[in-house]
């Protein structure tokens, strides 16, 4: 409902109706504001309050989102008083400087004044800005070659035809970079993307689509090896796995694969290298799989409660570092299943360890280390005791023994933190680089092939690494992917990582 303030009616008995009809609406509107928002701060508490476990994040994000969407179709409706006098810019963040502006004139169209008839002449203009948006289109490139022949002795000259990606295919390298995004990064299936190019009116089969991946991931093999030996060089890492669907057409069901992560991150202490994610197929959950995968690593490795992971110690050069999130979701679950008050105590204490470890986050190792002897090392010390106290007294067989045993069992591990400065207190850093593969197996529901499990590693490294480092994925692997059909030497592949790339693109821009 719009009211031009300067046009209102002048008969009493409508102004009256008027004012009713919208007193109405806004008592209605804003009981019903009011009802949304309380949901909202209820699905926060949940979120983010001490039940932050309560709800899937992705579950909150869907509700918030509907909610969002109710608040504004019912602010839509709300009576809008037109007033020239005052300026009502909506209070929100500017629209990007990098967006490209198209201007669009609204002018009076007259140089007379429409009260009096006089010349008017310009004061200034009210500028305001919309967010447009282009549709994605498809193009056809055509390459002309001219040919060329000497009336002497009949040789004929052209150039020589362009290297195509894909032998013989259609694709360029900005389309599978598109197709690579959309599936691995935006987790929609390639059946999807061909309905999606079907309404663009091209029809390209889903079969077309896959060999396109498989011919994409063949150039970018090389460059997730060039990723696979940076990051391995590292002396600090994170490692987990997660389950992969994979098709087994022999027994017409899927079985399990696994996904092995391996993520670098030093922003906790300040650390010079830049972020990384690498991930790494393979057919089973076997300890010789991150044995394998870790045969040059020498260092700090984070880890949650994986036995397999003990084997790696055995070299003598590589430290297991605990999981403190880990430890506290074992007693985070006997809370919420028994009501245990040793449960919530000892959720209490780890809370306190994290509440420190929070205020030298981003301080340098000598800072952190300092910070943990003085202020962390008595609670843990203290926690230490307390357990194997409880320990004495609850039922050998109860969960919160295992819970407790759980802790005790790795407390020289999870104590490590307490000595260097550069180890972080969980492996929350690998957990969030498994979460987008968490959604593209619910996108994807399952690889079709152990290949299919290797190229997802290969794509997903890239694609990981490039967003932990601010590179917007597309316009990377789009660039990447021309400059090695255009023959970019293979020693100089450490250019195009995604860090050493956008650092090139800041010089030349």
């Amino acid at each position: 409902m719009r009211l031009d303030l300067d046009n209102l009616p002048s008969d009493t008995t409508l102004l009256h109706q008027l004012v009713r009809d919208m007193a109405s609406v806004v008592e209605h509107r804003n009981d019903e504001i009011g009802r949304l928002q309380a949901i909202i701060k209820k699905l926060q508490r949940m979120q983010f309050g001490r039940s932050a476990e309560r709800l899937d994040p992705n579950q909150l994000a869907l509700g918030l989102e509907d909610l969002d969407a109710d608040i504004g179709r019912i602010e839509e409706s709300r009576p809008i008083v037109v007033d020239p006098a005052v300026d009502r810019q909506p209070h929100r963040k500017p629209l990007p400087d990098h967006l490209p502006r198209e201007e669009v004139l609204l002018d009076v169209g007259d140089d007379a004044c429409a009260g009096c008839g006089g010349t008017v002449h310009s004061i200034g203009a009210s500028v305001s800005e919309m967010l447009d948006w282009v549709p994605a289109q498809l193009r056809v490139v055509r390459i002309v070659r001219p040919k060329y022949a000497c009336r002497a002795c009949g040789t004929v000259a052209q150039a020589p035809a362009p290297e195509r990606p894909i032998a013989g295919g259609l694709a360029t390298p900005a389309l599978l970079a598109q197709v690579l995004v959309a599936k691995y990064c935006d987790h929609t299936p390639l059946y999807r993307q061909s309905q999606i190019f079907a309404r663009h009116g091209v029809d390209l089969a889903r079969s077309t689509l896959a060999g396109w991946v498989g011919g994409a991931c063949w150039w970018l093999e090389a460059l997730h090896g060039k990723l696979c030996a940076d990051v391995f060089d590292s002396d600090h890492l994170f490692a987990d796995d997660t389950p992969v669907p994979v098709l087994d057409p022999g027994r017409g069901r899927t079985k399990t694969g696994r996904l092995w992560v391996y993520a670098r991150d030093q922003r906790g202490w300040g650390g010079p290298a830049p972020p990384a994610a690498v991930y790494l197929f393979a057919p089973d959950r076997k300890a010789e799989r991150p044995v394998a995968h870790l045969k040059d690593f020498k260092g700090v490795l984070h880890v949650d409660g994986y036995a397999g992971f003990e084997r790696l110690t055995a070299r003598g050069d590589v430290v297991l570092a605990a999981c403190w999130a880990h430890t506290r979701r074992k007693f985070y679950d006997v809370e919420q299943a028994t009501g245990s008050p040793i449960a919530v105590e000892a959720l209490r204490r780890i809370g306190d360890i994290y509440a420190i470890e929070a205020k030298a986050r981003g301080q340098s190792p000598a800072h952190r280390l300092a910070w943990r002897r003085s202020l962390s090392r008595p609670l843990v010390t203290a926690m230490k005791r307390w357990l194997e106290a409880q320990l004495a007294q609850v039922p050998a067989r109860s969960t919160l023994a295992d819970a407790i045993r759980y802790a005790l069992g790795r407390w020289g591990s999870l104590s490590r933190f307490l000595d260097d400065g550069h180890i972080e207190l969980d492996t929350n850093p690998v957990e969030r680089a498994i979460r987008p593969v968490a959604l593209g197996r619910k996108n994807h529901l399952f690889a079709g092939s152990d290949g299919g499990g290797h190229r997802w590693a290969v794509i997903c490294s890239l694609i990981e690494t490039a967003k932990l480092n601010g590179v917007e994925p597309y316009a990377w692997l789009r660039d990447v992917i021309e400059r090695m059909v255009d023959g970019h030497p293979v020693n100089r592949l450490d250019e195009l990582l995604p860090w050493n790339w956008a650092a090139n693109h800041r010089l030349a821009a």
